[in-house]
C-alpha cells in the first residue's frame, strides 16, 4: 500500500499491486488493473520509489519469484525505473 494524494489534495492509500501502469500527461495518472484511472499529484518517479519501498519493508515477492527482503541489493523494478541514484565523489 502507498499514500498518494490526488489533484484536489486528497489523501489516498492505493494497493500499489493493482496498478498496472502510471502515465504522464503532464499530470500523473494511475491506471489500475480493474480500469479505474487515478490522477495524483506525485510524479512517476516518486510512485516508483514508493512502490518498490513498501515491496522492500514488507519483504515481498517480486515477479519470478525472487524475494528481496530489507537491506538487499536494488530491484529489478528499481534498476530499470527508478531515478538513478547519486553518485559518491572520490
Amino acid at each position: 500500500m502507498i499514500q498518494v494524494t490526488r489533484l484536489n489534495q486528497q489523501q489516498l492509500v492505493l494497493n500499489s499491486d493493482l496498478i498496472e501502469h502510471i502515465e504522464t500527461t503532464p499530470d500523473t495518472v494511475i491506471t489500475l488493473t480493474t480500469g479505474a484511472k487515478i490522477m495524483v499529484r506525485e510524479s512517476s518517479a516518486e510512485i516508483i520509489r514508493r512502490v518498490a519501498a513498501f515491496r522492500r519493508e514488507a519483504g515481498s515477492w517480486w515477479p519470478g519469484g525472487v524475494a528481496h527482503p530489507p537491506g538487499q541489493e536494488r530491484t529489478h523494478f528499481e534498476e530499470h525505473h527508478a531515478a538513478p541514484a547519486a553518485r559518491e565523489e572520490d
